[in-house]
């Protein structure tokens, strides 16, 4: 796109820093691909954020291992799931997207890549992680707390000076999750999906149901029949609430962004919020959610 507009980033929770650290990069001229990366980075380097990069949640075995995936304004996308060691797996996750012919890269095959392209070895477990795991382990119950251990995931969209439309989705994962397990947030169409003719949507909360509607395209083909990005967050929640009985049981929340630059969110549960960066001010509003009384 040739004709200049407001840059806007958000992103889901209440995560200022990181915003702000996007909104800025696209004010500055970063393009939105760079500027998303730039802000969830913010959030993989908070040791004292157990679900999101270093400092992350362990599975049920002791290790963190990272899941992230991006998409720019091509239509290109990387992922990368399973990864240890590695504290930007949402910069990694680009370095699959330019630099091999694959979308998707696992376990020790991300971390060699990442070791090839400079990346630094790192200790994810932290000692204040490790000590919650080993108080977990004296009674070892797996059973998520809505809007804490649901809490999971920073996506973020951003619109960059020209219109273009870009997202980073990065994650730890559950807390305690079983080994291998892998949730929403790597997966192009779930966690995170972008038409830069249309807009772009992320996800957070509980990976299992957001993948069994493919969430963040659903929302995204919902803008293109004409829905704003709160009424087609609002549909993609419904969605799920009509196919489980179990839904109080669990978060799910979603964020949306068009090209007008009109945003919207929407969540099952009251606790969830997104930040706004928009002409210069960073926001954080407070998601309606579906059980709101």
């Amino acid at each position: 796109m040739t004709n200049k507009t407001a840059p806007v980033a958000i992103c889901t929770w209440g995560f200022t820093k990181a915003n702000q650290a996007a909104g800025e990069a696209l004010e500055s001229g970063m393009a939105a691909l760079d500027a998303a990366i730039k802000g969830v980075a913010v959030e993989e380097e908070n040791i004292k954020n157990t679900t999101v990069g270093k400092g992350g949640a362990p599975d049920r075995e002791g290790n963190v291992t990272l899941d992230a995936c991006v998409m720019d304004s091509n239509g290109d996308c990387g992922a990368v799931v399973c990864v240890e060691n590695i504290t930007n797996v949402a910069a990694l996750a680009k370095v699959v997207m330019e630099e091999t012919p694959h979308v998707m890269l696992a376990g020790k095959g991300a971390e060699e890549l990442a070791y090839k392209n400079g990346f630094q070895a790192e200790q994810l477990l932290t000692d204040s992680s490790e000590a919650a795991y080993r108080e977990w382990l004296k009674t070892s119950e797996y059973k998520p707390i809505i809007n804490i251990e649901n809490h999971d995931t920073i996506g973020m969209l951003c619109m960059d000076q020209y219109g273009d439309i870009a997202g980073a989705c990065t994650t730890s994962g559950l807390s305690y999750k079983m080994k291998g397990r892998v949730g929403d947030s790597p997966i192009i169409g779930s966690g995170l999906f972008v038409d830069n003719e249309i807009g772009g949507a992320a996800a957070t909360g509980m990976g299992e149901e957001i993948m069994k509607t493919v969430g963040s395209f659903l929302i995204v083909e919902l803008m293109r029949q004409g829905k704003t990005p709160q009424e087609a967050c609002e549909e993609a929640v419904q969605r799920i609430i009509s196919r489980n009985k179990n839904f109080k049981n669990f978060q799910v929340a979603y964020i949306a962004l068009n090209i007008k630059g009109e945003t919207g969110s929407y969540c099952i549960h009251p606790g969830f919020a997104m930040m706004q960066y928009k002409d210069g001010v960073n926001t954080r509003i407070t998601s309606v959610a579906a059980l709101d009384s």
